[in-house]
């Protein structure tokens, strides 16, 4: 099980924080939410303010927020969700009935993973986040992935491999980066980087760490989140030294000993994140 700074929808009772200004809304979101998702757990903010507040007291594992709220907006929601402290990458959802408008004329952030018309019902919704929280396999996904113990490997390999993901192995970063350096994206975005998701052990025995690895991913090919994710494997518990492998660019963590059911989730919901974000027209 995840420690209690970065479980990711991997918990019996995955925490949903419901940003909105009505009172009335944010009651309809729950009982719905309740009612189709009892394991979820729902923490409602109506503000800004309330919703900062509610990330300083805990990690969240999904977020879903209003575009208009009465102290600022959804972007100021999703942007505090990616500054809050051990707060791994999870799904920021604008509910809008003007998300669409908002999506042709670009004036959603990074901050934000998705979006949702709340013109379709909350019923749409509780299926649209059951999506998130209950991901389904994606047969064929490439994972990148970096390990240098062999029995490590072999056994992770085989655990991705039996929910269908395509696991490409290299013992080393040089190797890794070789392979993504063949695939390299053009400066316009256009390409197939080499791999759908990067896993990778932060400690390794050559002269470059998994660190190493994401920073030349993020800094030096110029990949985000969405374009390559990449959790990051570790055994170090210091929510300080964790808070900064995700300040860093990490998606996520993933705490070892690894959890079969902990490591297929966080893998899933990336991997979807990122699909989402390039079947996005514009």
């Amino acid at each position: 099980m995840a420690s209690q700074e970065l479980r990711h929808l991997v918990s019996d009772h995955p925490r949903v924080m419901v940003v909105d200004g009505s009172k009335l809304v944010r009651k309809l979101i729950a009982d719905v939410l309740a009612r189709e998702l009892p394991q979820v757990e729902v923490v409602p903010c109506e503000s800004v303010a309330a919703a900062r507040a509610a990330l300083a007291g805990g990690v969240v594992d999904l977020v879903t927020t209003a575009l208009v709220l009465p102290d600022g907006d959804g972007h100021a929601v999703a942007r505090a969700v990616r500054e809050a402290a051990g707060q791994s990458y999870v799904p920021v959802i604008v509910v809008s009935g003007s998300a669409q408008e908002e999506l042709e004329q670009r004036r959603f952030t990074e901050d934000v993973t998705d979006y949702f018309d709340k013109s379709l019902g909350h019923g749409a919704l509780a299926a649209f986040i059951r999506g998130y929280v209950q991901p389904e396999p994606i047969p064929g996904a490439r994972v990148l992935y970096v390990e240098d113990s062999k029995v490590v490997a072999l056994a992770t390999k085989r655990m991705l491999e039996r929910h269908k993901l395509q696991v490409l192995h290299f013992p080393g970063v040089e190797e890794a980066l070789d392979h993504l350096e063949q695939h390299r994206v053009d400066p316009h975005g256009e390409g197939d980087p080499g791999a759908d998701l990067v896993l990778t052990d932060v400690y390794l025995k050559g002269e470059l760490s998994g660190r190493d690895l994401l920073e030349r991913i993020r800094t030096g090919f110029g990949y985000g989140k969405r374009r390559l994710p990449v959790l990051v494997m570790t055994g170090d518990a210091n929510r300080d030294n964790q808070s900064e492998l995700l300040r860093a660019g990490a998606n996520d963590l993933v705490l070892k000993p690894i959890e079969e059911r902990l490591l297929v989730t966080k893998a899933l919901f990336q991997l979807r994140v990122a699909r989402l974000a390039g079947a996005r027209p514009g």
